[in-house]
């Protein structure tokens, strides 16, 4: 349970903070390497002539640079022995933090011509930190940073290979894999290598990010003051820029005595110094210098003085701190990898630039796991329904990611379509009796990371496999799935296999092994079926089309709400179609007319303009409206029509819960609003609630999710969900109320009762007609405490017992976070771990969670 909520968090983070986290990684490249990339560009601006006499001395240099610019310096820094140009700040105006910027010759205090590119510069570092967003951008990187460090920790504990010991496993990289296996193992791989540079960008880069974080970096590594030095609470720590109070006193600055006491103090090995004067006067300023030798570029050593006077106030030298105190002084360069020098810069940059890789890879691992399953329920939707007479063939299945239920369904299609009867069952669910007499068998088997029985058999494994049952009437084929990176390669269907061997079992051929879907070996599988039925093989097997329907009501479920408005939606199908209760449906969204209009605009475009797609001509308006619309169209600009359709990508069906029967005569959702920071509606729900016209035809096919139909007759219900999970928990209910059944007990969540009990009239009905024998409700914010449903569910600990007791299933329909893992909480405190998983393996425990 804790591996799986991981990995949801892992993977919905990822695929929300992963184009930030991107974003932040290519720009702290490019900016940490801003001034090498400045000097090459502007060698006649950055570099300067070394002179044998040496820079000049500060007063001098101050003044000459004060004299061409016609204005006070605020900030110098100055290399003393390169060839580097020295950078010098101005007042800035009122308002501002920093003034304008100069480079000068430190030889001459000549001001430079300006640098082409810092503007460039500048603009990576508002991303780098703001995503040029000022205090909003600030927020977000620093929540995305917080979830970087979540991801290299679950990454680190979803990943940990069997044989954790072996330093292959963990950092070789299989160039031979293709597809899905290449795709997870690179994003395996290359995060265990770039795992130690993540977590020191993270924890590092959260030192900009909020205060609270840098007071404790402070409080946990900072020395303590020394006799008399105590720092007293506000005192002003001499930090450039900003304007100053009108009341201040005026700046008074004694150049000369600052560079001598600076001499004095850094002595004749000194490199560079870093003057950063207070906005007024009465304030301290600022002074670092470097010396020759320093470990590193941010090795610095500090001055605290009196700039009307020069009079130093206090002194740090980095090489008197503590180890851990020179670590907070070193943050930037920790940050940077400058703290292990030119090497350690490259590699944090080159770790910062496979930032994308990771946001890249784990959405085509999220597509194709998506995909995966819409191929399972296309698969299932084809299949007619199974028989059980004594001659037909019987398809078992162990699935772990869904692919391998999706081709046990394809194989008993191909079966049926040769005239053959057949059983789809999970493999958790056979019997002796099952195998004994089925005479005929499919097995269709994965195998879990090195060599694991998938989650869904871990139960047949433990109670099965060593039975000494009798199985010599078993005829049978395996097609075993696996991935031949582990040493244990199918492990789990060789294990069945020996197992079937031993107690008799026949083999029909030889078992087909299938590493990382391999297409030939598929098609080996389909061949040795169509020799077996004496058919042809199939062709290849296709996703259900989406079909049109039509939408028939739109009703506001929620007036007045606090939260975002719940409508309820019914649609009607062209021609009669059929589901069962708690089965999904796959809705294709599609963009508004004012996104679409204000789109066009942008790009100046006519929407009237013929295109191809997909063979059929059409305008390019209609094209655009089923295309992602990017918010960045900069790299689009100048397309003609053609070119600009096939270059977005294709908008992607959204899940939602049937909230009716097939004998309603009427499909019915229930949706709520998502609206972004912008105001803007989410596409798929605000294509629903909003956009898409009553009597208008919507594109969606039905999907079966058999993993969230009705328990078997008889059977008591307990039924927990929030928010619009009512949908999938309504269908269910419908059915047993048409079926009779009346031992229905519904908990229920949601905001404040006056305003957000969705289906109330309904709800209350069914009570008080007997068709639900309990109805227990929570809503959080009717009281000053909040109450949500699995605190209603710890409440009836004994009602739950005593249901569980009398064969009850749960099911649960809401979100992942806060309902559902609260109530897998309460559950394991009421019920005890062992019992829950008893009761998963059992199918007595179903989810449909989001």
């Amino acid at each position: 349970m804790v591996k799986k909520s991981l990995f949801q968090l892992h993977w919905f983070f990822g695929i929300t903070a992963g184009l930030v986290l991107a974003l932040m990684g290519i720009t702290g490249a490019i900016w940490s390497f801003q001034d090498e990339l400045l000097r090459l560009f502007n060698p006649d601006v950055l570099k300067v002539e070394v002179r044998q006499e040496g820079v000049l001395p500060m007063p001098e240099l101050v003044r000459r640079i004060e004299t061409e610019q016609g204005d006070k310096v605020s900030m110098l820094r100055v290399d003393t022995r390169s060839d580097s140009a020295a950078r010098v700040f101005f007042t800035p105006p009122p308002g501002e933090r920093r003034g304008p910027m100069r480079y000068a010759d430190p030889y001459t205090g000549k001001l430079q011509s300006d640098v082409a590119g810092q503007g460039f510069f500048d603009l990576m570092l508002q991303l780098h930190r703001f995503l040029a967003m000022g205090d909003t951008g600030r927020q977000i990187t620093g929540a995305c940073t917080l979830m970087l460090i979540f991801f290299c920790l679950s990454g680190l504990y979803l990943r940990w290979p069997r044989k954790a010991l072996n330093w292959r496993a963990w950092l070789t990289l299989d160039w031979a894999k293709k597809g899905r296996a290449f795709n997870w193992d690179l994003h395996a791989v290359a995060g265990t290598w770039c795992l130690l540079f993540y977590l020191l960008f993270a924890l590092t880069g959260l030192f900009w990010s909020y205060e609270w974080y840098r007071e404790g970096l402070n409080k946990l590594l900072a020395d303590g003051p020394a006799a008399g030095e105590q720092h007293k609470r506000g005192e002003s720590r001499g930090r450039p820029g900003g304007a100053a109070n009108k009341d201040a006193k005026p700046l008074v600055v004694d150049y000369d005595a600052i560079w001598s006491n600076l001499q004095a103090a850094a002595g004749p090995t000194m490199t560079s110094y870093n003057l950063r004067l207070p906005p007024a006067g009465g304030q301290p300023a600022t002074l670092f210098y470097l010396l020759e030798g320093a470990e590193h570029e941010r090795a610095l050593n500090t001055l605290t003085i009196d700039p009307a006077n020069g009079q130093v106030n206090k002194h740090e030298r980095y090489a008197d701190k503590s180890f851990k105190a020179q670590l907070l002084a070193s943050v930037y360069a920790l940050h940077v990898g400058s703290y292990f020098g030119l090497p350690g810069r490259i590699i944090v940059t080159v770790a910062s630039l496979t930032m994308p890789l990771f946001f890249i890879t784990g959405w085509l691992l999220y597509l194709d796991r998506r995909r995966k399953k819409r191929q399972v329920q296309a698969a299932r939707s084809t299949l007619a329904t199974a028989t059980d007479q004594g001659d037909s063939w019987l398809v078992g299945f162990a699935s772990q990611s869904g692919f391998a239920e999706q081709l046990a369904w394809q194989s008993a299609g191909q079966l049926q379509a040769a005239g053959v009867a057949v059983q789809v069952r999970p493999l958790a669910e056979l019997t002796e009796d099952d195998l004994n007499q089925a005479e005929r068998a499919l097995f269709v088997v994965s195998t879990f990371g090195d060599g694991e029985a998938p989650d869904s058999a871990r139960g047949f494994e433990r109670k099965v496999l060593g039975q000494p049952w009798t199985l010599d009437n078993l005829n049978y084929a395996l097609l075993a799935l696996g991935d031949r990176q582990y040493p244990e390669f199918c492990g789990f269907a060789r294990r069945l296999q020996a197992w079937l061997g031993e107690r008799g079992a026949t083999t029909a051929f030889a078992p087909v092994e299938v590493d990382n879907a391999d297409p030939a070996a598929l098609q080996h599988w389909q061949e040795q079926l169509a020799q077996l039925t004496g058919s042809k093989p199939p062709a290849a097997w296709q996703a259900p089309a989406l079909s049109n329907w039509t939408l028939v009501q739109r009703e506001l479920m929620n007036p007045g709400s606090q939260g975002s408005a719940v409508y309820l939606l019914g649609l009607k199908a062209q021609q009669p179609a059929q589901w069962q209760a708690g089965d999904l449906v796959e809705v294709l969204p599609r963009n508004s007319a004012q996104d679409l209009a204000v789109f066009l605009r942008g790009m100046g475009l006519d929407g009237e303009a013929q295109v191809q797609v997909e063979g059929l001509q059409e305008s390019l308006l209609q094209a655009l409206a089923s295309r992602n619309l990017p918010k960045s169209r900069e790299h689009l600009v100048g397309l003609h029509a053609q070119a600009l359709v096939d270059a977005l990508i294709p908008l992607t069906a959204r899940e939602y819960s049937i909230a009716s029967i097939a004998s309603d005569g009427v499909l019915e959702l229930i949706v709520r609003q998502e609206r972004h920071t912008d105001g803007s509606l989410g596409l798929g729900s605000g294509w629903l609630t909003e956009h898409v016209p009553v009597d208008n035809s919507v594109s969606l096919r039905l999907r079966s999710n058999s993993g969230f139909h009705m328990p078997a007759p008889a059977t008591p219900m307990i039924l927990i969900g929030n928010g619009t999970g009512i949908a999938g928990l309504r269908s269910l209910l419908k059915a047993r109320i048409v079926a009779g059944e009346q031992r229905n007990w519904l908990l229920f969540g949601e905001r404040n009762q006056a305003h957000d009990f969705l289906c109330a009239q309904e709800l209350q009905g069914w009570l008080r007609k007997g068709d639900l024998a309990r109805l227990d409700l929570a809503f959080s914010r009717d009281q000053a405490h909040k109450v949500y449903v699995q605190d209603r569910l710890r409440e009836q600990a004994i009602e739950l017992r005593r249901w569980l007791a009398e064969g009850a299933s749960i099911y649960i329909c809401g979100s992942l976070q806060g309902m559902a893992s609260g109530v897998d909480e309460v559950l394991a405190e009421v019920l005890g771990a062992a019992e829950v998983e008893r009761l998963i393996e059992r199918g007595r425990y179903r989810r449909d969670v989001y």
